[in-house]
């Protein structure tokens, strides 16, 4: 088991370039299932959940060469595909339950585990499944298993989600674009991960519109090929690091990140008092005084993410005044009240609510990372925070920050990561 020893760091300031989106990579690398032709990616982060997706990929009869110091990832096509999941796998990683939509398009059968995943609340698939359902397939659960067959093949449907949930989207997305007819997806998940999926559908020969609206246009066509595709940057990163600029009162200049896709985070930053000077590609957050309190709602694309709130929270919490955040998408997602309040924090929960009262300073603890973003607070809390704080269990950060340490050291932080026997 390995833990971070942070140290109180003052003002961090330099340059950090953010990688490739984690969010994004998995589900173009669950796409690549459909190809008959080898896909390149590139701008692939070194992560956990990466070498989990490639030793599922490669369960299921994929050949994969993996080049992580140039981040490039070579998809071959399976010789004989094969169309069950296995649970060891599956149960490692939400994400991998995005293989069922493309084995269901391509062999007209999936078995697949019940996903796991972060402990930040139910996500059910039942939005996924009742999309497969609407394309024609029949869907059995037993076991821990979830069946999907279509022995004559998808047809195209309109299918309206109760929630615009982004996995539900994508999976019956990649679903759909071999599937007969036309396939109407209403009321789908607008986030740029979406875009970013259907750009590489599109090269890949699928004709997908209006991804990024609430509306997506999917016409099947019988086969799909390679493409090669750059993955979109990581904007849950890039936030991270703009809430650490305005958090340790410093100056940090993040490259490699479409401005456009952190709107709310630079909009609250900027309400709070901080300074925030974005082009299509660069921002630099600083800050010139005090920083007051804000409310905030997380929402789906195109409101404030829910993966951001954790950090929010740790700038909120030494601010001036009373913040409320109310979370309406992962009803667990307050985990990490717990751990933040050891550091001396005053947050309070209130139902789907947290009630922030800003203090004059954190103290150092020992702490753990309940999920992947509480992780990624709880290491920005220690930079500001009176002695040292330990982190443990930052498997969960490791899962979605590539290299959180040498990023935050370049940026004059005293952070060092300790292995455990």
């Amino acid at each position: 088991m390995a833990k971070l020893l942070v140290e109180k760091s003052g003002p961090l300031v330099g340059k950090v370039k953010i990688k490739g989106a984690k969010n994004s990579v998995l589900k173009l690398m669950a796409a690549s299932i459909l190809a008959e032709e080898t896909c390149y990616i590139e701008s692939v982060p070194g992560l956990i959940d990466v070498e989990v997706m490639i030793t599922l990929l490669e369960s299921l009869g994929l050949t994969i060469d993996y080049n992580r110091e140039e981040e490039t990832l070579e998809i071959h096509p399976a010789e004989l595909l094969k169309c069950e999941a296995p649970y060891e796998l599956i149960q490692k990683m939400r994400a991998s339950f995005l293989v069922m939509g493309p084995l269901l398009a391509k062999k007209g059968i999936a078995k697949v585990s019940m996903p796991g995943g972060c402990a930040i609340g139910a996500r059910p698939i039942d939005l996924h499944l009742k999309g497969f359902q609407a394309l024609g397939a029949e869907v059995t659960l037993g076991h821990g298993y979830i069946e999907a067959k279509a022995d004559s093949g998808l047809v195209g449907a309109e299918i309206y989600l109760d929630f615009p949930s982004v996995g539900a989207t994508e999976n019956i997305m990649m679903a759909a674009t071999m599937a007969k007819g036309l396939t109407l997806i209403q009321n789908a998940a607008k986030e740029p991960e979406i875009i970013d999926l259907a750009n590489f559908l599109n090269e890949m020969g699928a004709n997908v519109k209006g991804a990024g609206t609430d509306t997506i246009r999917i016409t099947g066509v019988e086969k799909l090929g390679g493409t090669r595709h750059q993955t979109i940057p990581d904007r849950i990163i890039a936030a991270t690091y703009m809430v650490a600029a305005a958090m340790t009162r410093g100056d940090i200049t993040i490259e490699n990140v479409v401005s456009s896709h952190v709107k709310p985070v630079t909009a609250k930053l900027r309400e709070m008092g901080a300074i925030v000077e974005d082009s299509d590609d660069v921002i630099r957050v600083y800050t010139t005084g005090p920083l007051k309190a804000v409310d905030l709602t997380t929402l789906p694309y195109p409101g404030f993410p829910t993966d951001v709130q954790a950090q929010f929270m740790a700038l909120l919490s030494v601010s001036e005044g009373t913040s409320v955040i109310t979370e309406t998408v992962f009803e667990n997602r307050f985990r990490h009240v717990a751990e933040i309040n050891r550091m001396g924090a005053n947050v309070k929960i209130e139902g789907h609510s947290a009630v922030i009262q800003g203090v004059k300073e954190l103290q150092g603890a020992q702490v753990k990372a309940t999920d992947l973003r509480a992780g990624a607070a709880l290491v920005l809390s220690g930079l500001i925070a009176e002695g040292v704080t330990e982190v443990d269990e930052i498997y969960h950060i490791d899962r979605g920050y590539p290299q959180i340490e040498k990023d935050l050291v370049g940026l004059g932080a005293k952070i060092r990561r300790i292995e455990e026997k």
